[in-house]
């Protein structure tokens, strides 16, 4: 897609999203609505370090981190603690973010494995308290430990429920971040509400992926990914804010790209939600191979995501 396309698709997106956010009610109603349309507050936009893993490997956190700041970034959330070869230390990292006035709202770390929630929780969670963040959570699929099926999904969530237990004992929130396939369908249960199902809501947080959402619902069809956290905004306090194309494209048929140049309209999930009660991390898995490379991706994210706060302002 040529940069004249994103920019017209851009506009049109926007403004067929606005309509149509203004003419359907949704079951809660923005406090940021209420005060002239203004969507996404400065200082909870942030970006998933993983959209810029290239940059964080060849510079390290401290220029990495000096970048986002540069562009307007307020908040990150982790994909691992290593760069440049080597585990950088906590207190190093604690340090980074407050020099360049940066918050860890969060890290993805395993479900299994060497270092994971199943076998180190301990760890995990002494970790994100040294760093300063308020959630951990995974991006691994219940299936990962119990396959896929509605069983699987119902003995991890027994896990989650564990994860959030002992995370709270230390201030923290624990969360799992959906692909497309927690939305799969079996004997008529959908296995991401058997997750939501059997998980207390005190205990057990979801990041909505935005765009494996739409993937999911495009897969297995007869959900609408924005009425997740509508009806229940407590339990969805992250988001990624990712943007796709569905033309046939590597990731289940459809393509990532530059945030507010895809297929997805945003409004209609921010529109519905009061946004100081969340975090917005922009992510593209294929930034790297974006016009400019990933921190230009990253910085037309940003741009983007302010000009939803300012559009309606």
């Amino acid at each position: 897609m040529d940069e004249q396309r994103k920019l017209s698709r851009r506009g049109l997106i926007g403004a067929a999203a606005a309509t149509a956010a203004a003419t359907t009610l949704g079951p809660f109603s923005s406090d940021a609505a209420a005060q002239g349309g203004a969507l996404l507050p400065r200082d909870r936009i942030g970006i998933q370090l993983y959209t810029i893993r290239d940059q964080v490997d060849a510079l390290g956190f401290e220029a990495v981190f000096a970048r986002l700041a540069q562009i307007g970034y307020k908040e990150v959330e982790f994909a691992g603690y290593s760069a440049q070869g080597r585990r950088w230390s906590n207190a190093e990292l604690r340090n980074l973010l407050a020099k360049y006035g940066l918050r860890a709202i969060g890290s993805h770390v395993g479900y299994t494995g060497s270092y994971s929630f199943t076998s180190s929780l301990n760890q995990v969670l002494a970790d994100a308290v040294e760093i300063g963040m308020p959630y951990v959570g995974t991006a691994s699929s219940p299936a990962e430990r119990y396959g896929q099926s509605v069983d699987g999904y119902q003995r991890a969530a027994k896990d989650f429920n564990h994860f959030g237990t002992v995370a709270r004992t230390r201030g923290l929130k624990f969360y799992q971040h959906n692909h497309f396939s927690e939305f799969e369908v079996q004997n008529g249960t959908r296995l991401f509400n058997v997750l939501l199902d059997n998980t207390d809501p005190e205990l057990v947080f979801f990041e909505q992926d935005i765009f494996w959402a739409h993937v999911g619902q495009s897969d297995f069809p007869g959900f609408r990914p924005h009425e997740y956290p509508w009806n229940m905004p407590e339990r969805f306090p992250l988001f990624h804010v990712k943007d796709g194309i569905r033309n046939g494209g590597p990731h289940e048929g459809w393509t990532m790209t530059d945030v507010g140049a895809g297929d997805i309209a945003f409004e209609p999930y921010f529109c519905g939600l009061n946004p100081l009660n969340h975090q917005f991390l922009m992510e593209n898995d294929d930034a790297a191979q974006e016009v400019g490379g990933s921190f230009a991706d990253a910085e037309r994210g940003d741009d983007y995501m302010a000009s939803l706060r300012e559009r309606h302002a």
